[in-house]
This record gives structure tokens, sequence and C-alpha cells, in this order.
């Protein structure tokens, strides 16, 4: 088996064992309001491709990290992301009608319904984090949930979103279109690798600003790609509105660069990501053929 082949093969058992365990997390919940528990299942269970869980497994493997933490922290970053997604694509948001190949939240429930659900697995994420650990630090515990606030809110993935929101319809510079993507899609890339190192022995603490360096690059180079794909990939494929930002008049990389030029923003921002990966004396092949899987789809 190859590389390719072997990532392959990983990433499908992963996603796998972990749709398995959002199921077990919400079904050992006890459903006061069963149609809220319902759109929160559909909306973090069904579908997704689990970048951000994926992190912060295989980063806190490196790292020496108990299985059963590093479980709950993949599980807290994949209910932010959830969240993230169910509140961008309302009418009053980004108005999506399809996400991950399906209807989005709102329109398989309702608006209201979808907007309590977001708020439900925001707040689950923070529950799961706080859980006691005895396999953790407690202050190394604290600054995990600090980590995880600080990439979702006014100065992570909400600040990203309203930059974005005030953006439309305008031609930025590159500058101030990087700083809406480091945040609302980079930061909480940042966080699930973050929260993988934290997770982990001692030792690894020492190169937690070199695994933030791999995923601040990768975060942003993952937008890029967003952005190309809005332009030349389809629907079906991508599990979302094909040509959405464009049609929303959205500042995209591809919008200020052109395709040339984004590609090859594309291309520098991986090779950063790969040489930040290079000072961790860490067998960081995995992490490295994951870049490459994910930089470089082909639909």
């Amino acid at each position: 088996m190859n590389q390719r082949e072997h990532l392959q093969t990983l990433l499908d058992e992963t996603r796998e064992q972990f749709n398995q365990q959002l199921t077990r997390l919400l079904e050992q919940r006890t459903a006061l309001a069963p149609r809220l528990n319902e759109a929160m299942h559909y909306a973090l269970v069904l579908g997704g491709k689990r970048v951000r869980p994926f992190l912060t497994l295989q980063v806190g493997q490196l790292c020496g990290a108990n299985k059963h933490s590093l479980e709950r922290a993949a599980a807290a970053v994949e209910c932010v992301h959830a969240y993230s997604l169910i509140h961008d694509d309302l009418p009053a948001m980004d108005n999506d009608s399809l996400r991950r190949g399906q209807p989005t939240c709102h329109i398989a429930f309702d608006e209201a319904t979808a907007v309590l659900a977001g708020d439900a697995l925001q707040t689950l994420a923070f529950e799961l984090l706080s859980t006691n650990d005895k396999a953790l630090d407690p202050t190394r515990q604290l600054e995990m949930i600090h980590v995880l606030a600080d990439a979702s809110g006014d100065r992570g993935m909400c600040g990203g979103q309203a930059l974005d929101l005030a953006a439309t319809g305008m031609k930025l510079p590159e500058s101030e279109l990087a700083q809406i993507h480091i945040h609302k899609t980079g930061a909480l890339i940042r966080a699930a690798v973050q929260l993988g190192v934290l997770a982990g022995h001692s030792e690894a603490q020492s190169y937690r600003a070199h695994f933030d360096a791999f995923a601040h690059y990768l975060g942003l180079a993952f937008q890029v790609q967003d952005d190309i794909l809005d332009v030349v990939g389809n629907t079906a494929a991508l599990g979302k509105t094909q040509g959405s930002d464009l049609h929303a008049n959205k500042a995209t990389y591809v919008s200020l660069l052109g395709i040339d030029g984004a590609k090859q923003r594309l291309h520098d921002l991986h090779h950063k990501a790969l040489h930040a990966l290079g000072k961790i004396p860490y067998n960081t092949q995995i992490l490295e053929a994951f870049a490459d899987h994910l930089l470089n789809r082909d639909h």
C-alpha cells in the first residue's frame, strides 16, 4: 500500500469511527426537545470531511495524548464547526440551501430550530472540553478551553465572518482579504491543531509554535483552494452550491488575483505549511500527506 492509499484508508476509518462517536454522544443525551436534538444530529453527523477533528487526532497522537482526551477535543472542534455552518447558511448570512450535498439545516427543519441547533452545538463543545479529565493537567485543560473560545468568538471565526459580510461587493487588498480568512476559516483549523498539542505530553509543548505555523498556513491555503473550487468545481462534488461566492459578490482570492494568481498563492502557502512541519522532530509524514491531499483536491 502506497502513501496515498494508506492516507485514504486512514481518512475513511477515522471518519467512520468519529461519526460513530458523534452519534453515541448525541444518543446518550436526554432529549428535552427531540426535534432540536434531531436537528443537532442532522447538522453534526450527516456528512463532512472531518478535516478539523482529523488534525486534532493526528497531532495529538504525535504528541502522545490520551485517546479519550483527544476524542473529546476533536468532537468539541467539530461541534463548533457544525454550529458555524448552520449559522453561515441562514438567510440572514449566506442564504445557502445546500450543505454537504443535503438541504441546509434551516431548509430541512426551520430557521428557529436551526438557530437553536447551532447554539446548542456551540455550548456542547465547551461542555465536552470542560468535563473532568484525569488524564489532563487542569492548567492545560483550561488552556484548551481558552484556545477554542478565542478561535470561535469575535477575535476568531465570528470576527472573520463579520469582516466577510462587511466586505461583500468590495474589492479588497490581499492583506485585508487574508485577515478575513485567517479568522473565518483559519482560526478553527489552528485551534484543532493546538488542542492536539495541548492534550499531549510536556515535551511536545516545545513545538507548539511550529505546529501552529503549520496550521496557520494550511488554514489560509484551504480557503484559497475553496475559492478556486467555487469557480472551477461542481455542485455535486463540492456538496454545496457551486458559484455561491461569485453570485453573492463575495471577496475571494480568485476575484482578487484571478485563477492563476490564486493557484500560485495556494502553492506558496502549501510550501510554507510543509516547511513549518519540517521543524518538528516527529514523524509528520501523515500530516504532510494530509496537507497534500487537502490542497490538491481534484473535486
